[in-house]
């Protein structure tokens, strides 16, 4: 059985005012055109299927043109939860419509599947809370899948009634999955937990998150660790949150994150996209490989010293084939003029946001106590740098403060 794992699609998410969504019908085409080519018998998204929790109407119907496309009248499953960016209630209000499509969806960690066969023999053979066993026609067995949306202790002592309130959330995961395992899975099957979580091994040091994740601990929870997934019949754990791909465990069964669907922040402008091909067999160790997703505009960083080699770099990016989104930092003796400013963003459709501007040489302390002491213009200078990053301000805008001031007294 070939099964793709994915996450982190993040519809809908702005880079700054650049909206991303056509980068995302690029990058879906092509995650949809490598499904068919692996001929892939099972699609399993693992959150954050969007950016906010009411999405617009554009990265809605994306989302369900896509999904759509992968389920192929039924004949491949495809099986979502949500994350952390997601609303759990919207995402599961989907489930009934796209239950009859082949499309399985669950918001919360309680969610529950009616059972169903479809025309195209695609059948749910079991179906309990955070539960599904699939069946086509054409598989030699069964394909069991332990599923966790994003879940914090507030959501699963509501949803599961925890007597112990003060119990931690990994050790009622650990214990949670243990019953799942002992109850549903054994060697007869494929069998894979997907989950929307922060994992680690426990004693390495955190993994820096990325600038666009709220938090790295999904709803400020504790993090999971390895040793607390079951011990035995797991043969894959697949999971969304971490927008980086990365194998947490590779023994006794692989722990991986797929990574997001695009860079979608500065902090990830380096980082490859990747999908993950899985090859699983009952009873046998997965193999499993990454694919790269290359639809998408490199994010770099860049900073100059001086403006008209920023210029000369900006315009050689426009006019190539595939054009970046740049943080541009400018660094300069003096503030950054509008007229330079004017220029760079002229030369470069894809400049996010404001040009930094960073002063040369060793930063001023600009924490120290405001002396009222001093005069207006040398408060001002102060204020500025401040605000500025050290830059000091030039003629032209102390000549606008002059004028301001003047026209105040």
């Amino acid at each position: 059985m070939k099964i793709l794992h994915t996450a982190d699609w993040h519809l809908g998410k702005k880079l700054g005012d650049f909206s991303r969504l056509e980068e995302q019908k690029e990058v879906l085409d092509e995650l949809c055109q490598i499904a068919d080519a692996q001929n892939v018998d099972v699609v399993l998204i693992a959150g954050d299927l969007f950016d906010i929790p009411l999405p617009s109407n554009e990265a809605n119907q994306l989302f369900l043109k896509t999904l759509q496309r992968l389920s192929k009248n039924a004949s491949r499953p495809v099986v979502a939860i949500a994350g952390n960016h997601d609303s759990a209630q919207y995402i599961a209000n989907f489930s009934v419509w796209g239950s009859e499509l082949g499309i399985f969806l669950l918001g919360y960690p309680n969610d529950k599947l009616p059972k169903i066969k479809l025309e195209s023999g695609l059948e749910i053979l079991r179906s309990e809370e955070g539960f599904l066993e699939l069946m086509m026609p054409h598989w030699e067995y069964p394909l069991r899948l332990l599923l966790t949306p994003y879940a914090n202790e507030l959501r699963l002592k509501t949803y599961f009634s925890l007597e112990n309130q003060e119990q931690e959330l990994r050790e009622f995961l650990q214990e949670h999955w243990h019953n799942q395992t002992e109850n549903y899975l054994d060697e007869k099957g494929i069998n894979i937990l997907m989950g929307h979580l922060f994992v680690m091994k426990k004693g390495e040091p955190q993994p820096r998150e990325s600038d666009d994740e709220k938090s790295i601990l999904v709803g400020s929870a504790q993090p999971i660790f390895t040793e607390n997934f079951p011990k035995k019949n797991i043969q894959y754990v697949a999971l969304g949150h971490l927008h980086r791909y990365h194998s947490t465990q590779k023994e006794p069964f692989p722990v991986v994150y797929s990574g997001s669907l695009l860079a979608y922040s500065f902090s990830e402008a380096f980082q490859k996209k990747y999908v993950v091909l899985l090859d699983a067999k009952a009873n046998e160790p997965i193999s499993y490989e990454k694919i790269e997703l290359t639809n998408c505009k490199p994010l770099q960083r860049r900073t100059f010293s001086e403006v008209e080699k920023a210029l000369e770099w900006l315009k050689e990016d426009q006019s190539s084939t595939k054009t970046s989104l740049i943080e541009l930092t400018i660094e300069t003796d003096n503030f950054l003029s509008a007229a330079d400013a004017q220029l760079l963003y002229a030369a470069h459709k894809g400049i996010v946001g404001t040009i930094i501007p960073r002063i040369k040489g060793k930063k001023e302390n600009l924490e120290a106590k405001i002396d009222y002491s001093r005069n207006m213009n040398e408060l001002f200078v102060d204020f500025f740098k401040k605000q500025n990053n050290g830059q000091a301000p030039n003629k032209e805008i102390m000549q606008l403060f002059e004028e301001v001031k003047n026209r105040e007294e």
